[in-house]
C-alpha cells in the first residue's frame, strides 16, 4: 500500500507542479503591484515583479526548479496572451489604414534596435567568460608551476 502512495504522490505533485507556480508569480506581481503603489516608484509592476524574481533567485531564496516548469508553460502558451492584441488590431483598422505605416515604422526600428543591444550584450557577455577561463587557466597553470 506505501509503495502504491509513494508511486502515487511524484505525479500528484507533477500535476499541480505549474498551477502552483504561476500562483506564486500572480502573487509575485500582486506584492509587486502593492509595492509600486506604496513607493511611488516609477517603474511598472511586472519589471519590480521580474526584478524581485531575479533576486529571490539570485540570492537562493527561491530555488530555480520552484520556477522552472511554470515558466516553461507560459512560455509555450505566450501565443494565447497576444490574442487579445490582435482582436483589438482588428478593431483598429481604419486607424491602421491611415497611420499603419508609422506603427508597422516604429515596431520595425525597435526590433532592430532590441536584436543590436541584445547582440551587443551577448557579445560583451561571451567575451568576458572567454577571459575569465583564460585567467582561470592561467592560474591553474601557475599554481601547477608553484607545486
Amino acid at each position: 500500500m506505501m509503495l502504491a502512495l509513494r508511486l502515487k504522490a511524484p505525479s500528484l505533485l507533477t500535476r499541480f507542479q505549474v498551477p502552483i507556480q504561476v500562483v506564486l508569480y500572480a502573487l509575485l506581481f500582486m506584492v509587486a503591484d502593492r509595492l509600486v503603489g506604496a513607493l511611488h516608484l516609477p517603474l511598472p509592476a511586472n519589471i519590480v515583479g521580474m526584478l524581485m524574481m531575479l533576486l529571490l533567485i539570485a540570492f537562493r531564496v527561491l530555488p530555480l526548479s520552484w520556477v522552472k516548469a511554470g515558466s516553461r508553460w507560459l512560455l509555450a502558451e505566450m501565443l494565447l496572451f497576444f490574442v487579445p492584441a490582435v482582436v483589438a488590431v482588428v478593431n483598429y483598422a481604419q486607424l491602421l489604414m491611415v497611420e499603419g505605416w508609422k506603427i508597422f515604422l516604429v515596431i520595425g526600428i525597435s526590433t532592430i534596435l532590441t536584436l543590436g543591444a541584445t547582440a551587443v550584450v551577448v557579445d560583451k557577455v561571451y567575451k568576458l567568460e572567454l577571459r575569465m577561463a583564460e585567467r582561470k587557466n592561467a592560474q591553474a597553470l601557475q599554481k601547477a608551476e608553484h607545486d
